[in-house]
């Protein structure tokens, strides 16, 4: 089916009232008839798709979903949004309200590096002719909700760092979800271009103000030119009744060098699609990610790692941490195409359970069409360490306590990746507070929950 029932989020009805708050901008018109026509052609995910099938859209059904228009972004004051900003952040920050830009929220320093900062919408003047022509030429419509946010894209960072351009300041993008009396949908698309031997520095952050029911439907396109390097940080930390779906794309060029960390930590249901294309030789990727799953929460990452040239190497390493009826789906696909020869890749998938109520599901693959390559995947799936527990506890510290110590720790390898301090130190203290909030308890006696590695 291409559309839910009426008492549900009807995607035709979507796409029609979508595009009367799309914009103006006259040269996203081909993406957009492009996107719409994919929406019209393209089925609903369901179980019966692989890539979907640990997956439930059943929150399509419960909640009527509208197109969020650009009218929140001027109610907003900095002090309102106060508790939601990095402290001690130096950097740049855009700031996104219901997927619209919020100029007067924003903090640009006008460096004259040529960095070029601009927003799809026109909010901070025109995007150049040169990044036009990356739009849409990095991200496949992979399914439905891709090919609606080409068709609807409401706003979006666009970012270009010239050849040999050293950005020392990180470029925050902070996405606010505001509620409204209607559950809204928004559909940010941003586009991150860094030249040759460029480097820089991004940090991507979900946050709510309140506990509305919204659907963030997210498309993220990067492109590294040769021997560029970029540093991608994404913290996830909205609301409990949000609903997060990012699809980020990635091509990387001759001796670029990628670097990911995740912190998925928000919403009641989230699902991140990750694509890296190696296309040029001697590029490298590094991928980290946290999943935190407590009751009823639903956390799920899709790794797709194409190796197409030789002599590149990739590193993905996740973890996920279930309580509750939580629930964790880790999908990691490495191929090596025929071609890709010296490729060296690894994944690895971690997952710490503190009830028998919680399931996580993990199928790491490789795909192998070349002879002259080192390859490797791995995943667990168990209980806290019990000599840790007993040694926290025999130094006076209760059981409960001791066990959220533990997860911290077990987490903590992932945030240190983060490179930003002000970041990093968030990224702990919402991990921390969610364990609190979430009621993490001791794991269950009798056994951990139930766990499937396909």
């Amino acid at each position: 089916m291409s559309v839910t029932e009426s008492t549900g989020t009807d995607l035709t009805r979507l796409l029609h009232e979508g595009q009367k708050f799309s914009g103006p901008a006259d040269w996203l018109t081909p993406i957009r008839e492009r996107g719409a026509q994919g929406v019209a052609g393209m089925p609903l995910p369901t179980r019966k798709d692989e890539a979907w099938r640990y997956t439930p859209l059943g929150f399509l059904d419960e909640n009527d979903f509208r197109p969020s228009t650009a009218g929140a972004p001027d109610a907003l004051q900095l002090s309102d949004i106060a508790g939601l900003l990095l402290t001690g952040f130096e950097g740049d920050r855009l700031v996104f309200v219901n997927g619209h830009l919020a100029p007067g929220l924003c903090a640009l320093s006008g460096e004259p590096d040529g960095v070029e900062v601009s927003a799809l919408a026109g909010g901070m003047g025109e995007v150049s002719q040169e990044l036009r022509g990356h739009l849409g030429r990095i991200a496949e419509e992979r399914h439905v909700f891709s090919a609606l946010n080409a068709a609807l894209m409401s706003d979006g960072a666009v970012i270009r760092v010239p050849p040999g351009v050293v950005r020392e300041r990180p470029i925050e993008i902070l996405h606010i979800s505001v509620g409204s009396q209607a559950p809204g949908l928004s559909h940010p698309r941003h586009l991150i271009v860094l030249e040759q031997d460029a480097r820089a520095g991004i940090i991507e952050r979900y946050c709510s103000l309140g506990d509305n029911a919204h659907f963030n439907n997210v498309t993220i396109e990067v492109a590294l030119g040769a021997g560029s390097e970029l540093a991608h940080a994404r913290s996830q930390e909205e609301g409990p009744n949000a609903r997060h779906l990012s699809d980020l794309q990635v091509r990387l060029g001759e001796r670029s060098r990628y670097r990911l960390v995740l912190a998925a930590l928000g919403g009641a249901w989230s699902r991140s699609d990750v694509r890296v294309t190696f296309e040029g030789e001697g590029a490298n990727a590094e991928l980290d990610g946290l999943m935190l799953a407590g009751d009823k929460q639903l956390n799920d990452v899709h790794l797709d790692i194409r190796h197409e040239v030789p002599n590149c190497s990739s590193r993905e390493t996740f973890k996920g941490i279930l309580d509750g009826r939580g629930r964790v789906v880790f999908d990691g696909r490495i191929l090596v195409a025929r071609d890709a020869q010296k490729t060296d890749a690894r994944l690895s998938n971690d997952n710490l359970m503190l009830s028998r109520s919680a399931e996580v599901d993990t199928k790491p693959q490789l795909e192998i069409f070349a002879d002259d390559v080192q390859c490797s995947h791995g995943t667990t799936v168990g209980e806290l360490d019990g000599d840790m527990l007993f040694y926290l506890r025999s130094r006076g510290i209760p059981q409960v306590q001791a066990t959220r110590i533990l997860c911290q720790g077990f987490a903590q390898e992932v945030l240190d990746r983060f490179d930003n301090p002000a970041l990093r130190e968030r990224a702990s203290e919402q991990l921390a507070a969610r364990l609190m909030q979430k009621g993490v308890n001791p794991p269950d006696e009798g056994g951990t929950g139930s766990g499937s590695i396909r």
